[in-house]
């Protein structure tokens, strides 16, 4: 972060493309397309953008007065889900002789393009605007370079023709576009897919979290890209099994049979109050239940051949996926979190099934709370992640 007899200096540069001055505090669309342009770095400095809060045009703190609540929102514009991938950045208040500004800093991004609202938004100059397809594909190919997360890697066993193409252009793309985007749409298949991270046009071939989403059998390309259910009779694995699946397939048909799983086997039964009364209860909430689903299918490694283990027996649940904490995750969980599978999070975010980044362990918690279940209860070591979900107590 700059200094800020640097920033000033900075700031006294009307042509600059490393800075967005404003003084306006709520203009959220204004904020959110500068920190998605700093974030595509077309020009290439690998070097930061800043957006700051309290500044003229002509470079001179308006006299803003910078307070927490500015600064919050400001923070939580990484992870409302409308910027994606996730934009890496910093806020602070910088006091100046002059006055006070909020200073948000922008690392270029190793996964470009980052689109907001299904745009991509980049400088041109010292101004802001929508890339062309021409420039969003140089974002494209430079990602190639940049990328270091398995889901953005290429599958060079895989080619276009084990995608299912409808899942793509009819399901998903409409989700992940603005309308305007697709619209004006000329490029191939191909480039749409690159575009997206789910094709990579030097290896031509797709990226592994294009067969993830788009494959009807990713477990052909990637052995372990499945869910393993029981359902057990007793509270160990020894003891009978009521229910074996395997779920495969596409990303989104996962998920919706887990959701099905969920409200199949979460049981709704009487629990004694008086003498004339009974009030039914749930042995789990379904919305924690299927929080740590999605997240051991979000944050597993798929690089493993074992699939993620559903485990549901008499008096608790289970769920482990491999792959332990990733980057700052690691250490400082749950107050922090990271993405092995950005492209994969960026996905599930899309298709309607993350709302919010960084906040799924919290809401769980919450759910098992408010239905009277304790607290999940967390393993981790260097290769597995596991949760472990006891039932609510009927006891009186």
């Amino acid at each position: 972060m700059y200094t800020p007899e640097q920033l000033l200096n900075l700031l006294a540069d009307p042509e600059s493309e490393r800075i967005e001055r404003t003084t306006s505090t709520s203009n959220t669309d204004k904020f959110a397309q500068a920190i998605c342009a700093f974030a595509n770095d077309l020009p290439n400095y690998r070097q930061p953008g800043y957006l700051v809060i309290g500044v003229d045009d002509n470079g001179s703190p308006s006299g803003l007065t910078v307070s927490d609540q500015l600064l919050q929102n400001l923070a939580a514009l990484r992870s409302d889900g409308n910027i994606l991938p996730l934009p890496m950045l910093s806020v602070r208040k910088i006091d100046t002789p002059a006055g006070e500004l909020a200073v948000v800093e922008v690392q270029p991004s190793d996964l470009p393009p980052v689109r907001y609202k299904g745009q991509v938004w980049i400088r041109v100059g010292p101004r802001r605007a929508i890339a062309n397809e021409q420039e969003e594909r140089v974002l494209t190919e430079r990602r190639t370079a940049l990328a270091h997360t398995y889901d953005a890697a290429p599958c060079n066993s895989a080619g276009l023709s084990d995608l299912n193409q409808d899942l793509f252009l009819i399901g998903y793309r409409k989700h992940a576009l603005s309308e305007e985007v697709i619209a004006a749409n000329h490029r191939t298949l191909e480039q749409q897919l690159a575009s997206l991270r789910f094709y990579n046009l030097n290896q031509k071939c797709p990226t592994n979290a294009g067969v993830l989403l788009f494959a009807p059998r990713p477990v052909t390309f990637l052995p372990g890209a499945y869910v393993q259910f029981l359902r057990l009779a007793g509270n160990d694995p020894t003891s009978e099994v009521i229910d074996d699946k395997q779920i495969h397939g596409d990303l989104a048909t996962v998920l919706k049979t887990l959701d099905l799983l969920i409200d199949v086997n979460v049981r709704q039964r009487p629990v004694f109050v008086s003498t004339l009364q009974e009030e039914m209860v749930r042995d789990y909430p379904k919305a924690a239940v299927r929080e740590f689903l999605l997240n051991a299918v979000m944050h597993r490694s798929y690089q493993s051949n074992t699939p993620i283990r559903f485990y549901w027996y008499s008096d608790h649940i289970r769920i482990e996926n491999p792959g332990g904490l990733y980057g700052e995750a690691a250490g400082h969980f749950p107050e922090r979190n990271d993405y092995r599978n950005p492209v994969i999070a960026e996905a599930m975010r899309a298709i309607g099934y993350v709302n919010r980044y960084g906040q799924g362990i919290m809401r769980a918690q919450s759910s098992l709370r408010e239905n009277g279940n304790p607290e999940a209860e967390f393993t981790v070591d260097t290769s597995w992640f596991s949760v472990l979900i006891h039932t609510k107590s009927t006891k009186r």
